[in-house]
């Protein structure tokens, strides 16, 4: 990048003061963009116009019917004085994104802003169509370019993607969002151990005996076959999601020896599914980080659709205590636990042994923290993500020395997948996942408010 750009960089990001949405007729604007937005708005936190584009040939007053369409779809009850605010912002470029003259309309729709945010709601495939045509038309030296997931197929892709964009815009101008980086949970993950001393020093191999993540769907893929069986659950959560809650260069290439994948009855039926398809909608593996604090502490991490409940968490799983005398009571006592529930609602539980007055002896009790109950449940991860991004916050986004440091560890597991087990609908997975956690307990079913 040129010198100007990076001595502009340096100074620090000023706030965006036009977004332009790529795409903004698509699945993901319908679901998630215009409501987060919307709430943004709510929240007095957007002020700047936000420019749609898309091949659609719609006009303003279609926009904005669509986004109160697509707004009340989510189960928002609209604000008549917040919506008519946020309509007022929407404006529209009709235009294909292969065509140079699509990113003049782009410029003259806004001529005169100096800090644009271009959010690609598009496939990987057009994102170098799309950078390319900003930066050929001059909008790209003072920009920030969002990009949605999936950053590659593997290692290679990432990196030949990367090296694509990095033509047209610095590394610190691309922010690559991930909406698990948005919620509230993870945060609350670093404070609960850097701001604890009772907590921190006990996150340690000295201590634990695994550490469990589990991101469980009730639902199957519907109507996204052509979308999931290319993808599989691996690459669609581990990879993007799952692995943002665990570290990077201390994590030992992952073993296909300890990989399960699974695939649920039914999905064979599914519109856009190959009739012979070893896509599995369920994977489960054992990650191992070698460094001083957490060797020999496995991390278990485990996706599925069509589980028992939907339900994401982190869960620190501590070692036995010594039985003592209290092996007398007849059984072994649960180990100790500390459950952070990330989605769909956020809160943390410590699992402990209590003696109770209604049982014999000690029996695992809980003790735990709704978020909702102390101070409400925070903004959704898009609100959180496109605010971030239209400041100029970029930790909340994905590196891509982080995107290559999860498919260096992923990397094996594509290479050489192990076969795919059916299981039931409903249930927890294959049972070859069992066999995962041998020799550390069990797997944990995951904290599900009543």
């Amino acid at each position: 990048m040129a010198s100007d750009t990076s001595q502009r960089l340096s100074s620090g990001p000023e706030p965006a003061d036009v977004l332009v949405v790529f795409g903004i007729t698509g699945d993901l604007a319908k679901v998630m963009t215009f409501r987060s937005l919307y709430r943004l708005e709510m929240r007095k936190l957007l002020d700047c116009p936000i420019l749609g584009v898309a091949v659609d040939d719609w006009t303003v007053d279609k926009l904005q019917e669509h986004a109160r369409d697509c707004i009340e779809g989510t189960g928002e009850v609209l604000d008549k004085e917040v919506f008519d605010r946020f309509a007022e912002r929407l404006s529209y470029v009709q235009g294909d994104f292969s065509d140079a003259a699509t990113y003049g309309r782009v410029a003259d729709a806004i001529k005169g802003k100096g800090s644009p945010v271009f959010y690609l709601e598009i496939p990987p495939f057009l994102f170098g169509t799309v950078v390319k045509g900003l930066s050929d038309a001059g909008l790209t030296k003072t920009a920030r370019v969002v990009v949605e997931k999936p950053f590659g197929h593997d290692l290679k892709s990432a990196g030949e993607l990367a090296a694509e964009l990095h033509q047209y815009i610095d590394e610190s101008q691309l922010y690559r969002i991930d909406h698990y980086l948005g919620k509230m949970g993870l945060v609350e993950i670093l404070h609960l151990r850097f701001m604890n001393a009772m907590l921190e020093p006990v996150w340690s191999r000295n201590y634990l005996e695994s550490v469990q993540i589990t991101m469980a769907e009730s639902f199957g893929v519907e109507d996204r076959g052509h979308f999931y069986d290319p993808v599989g659950a691996l690459r669609d959560v581990v990879v993007n999601h799952l692995s943002q809650v665990a570290l990077f260069r201390a994590v030992a290439e992952a073993d296909p020896a300890h990989y399960v994948r699974g695939q649920y009855d039914g999905y064979l039926k599914t519109d856009g599914v190959a009739p012979d398809s070893t896509t599995e909608t369920y994977a489960a593996l054992r990650l191992d980080i070698e460094n001083w604090r957490w060797a020999g502490v496995p991390f278990f991490i485990r996706t599925g659709k069509h589980l028992a409940f939907t339900q994401t968490e982190l869960r620190l799983v501590f070692k036995h205590p010594p039985r003592l005398g209290f092996n007398l009571l007849g059984r072994d006592a649960e180990p100790n636990q500390v459950v952070v529930k990330l989605d769909p609602t956020t809160g943390i539980r410590l699992v402990v042994e209590a003696h109770r007055a209604d049982e014999p002896g000690a029996e695992p009790i809980t003790l735990d923290m709704e978020f909702s109950s102390q101070g409400g449940e925070g903004p959704t991860p898009y609100e959180v993500l496109l605010h971030a991004a239209m400041v100029g916050d970029s930790t909340r986004f994905t590196r891509q020395d982080a995107v290559e440091e999860t498919w260096r560890v992923m990397q094996p597991l594509v290479d050489a997948p192990p076969p795919v087990h059916p299981y039931a609908q409903g249930s927890w997975g294959p049972d070859a996942a069992d066999e995962l956690v041998a020799g550390h307990g069990r797997w944990h079913e995951p904290w599900v408010t009543s």
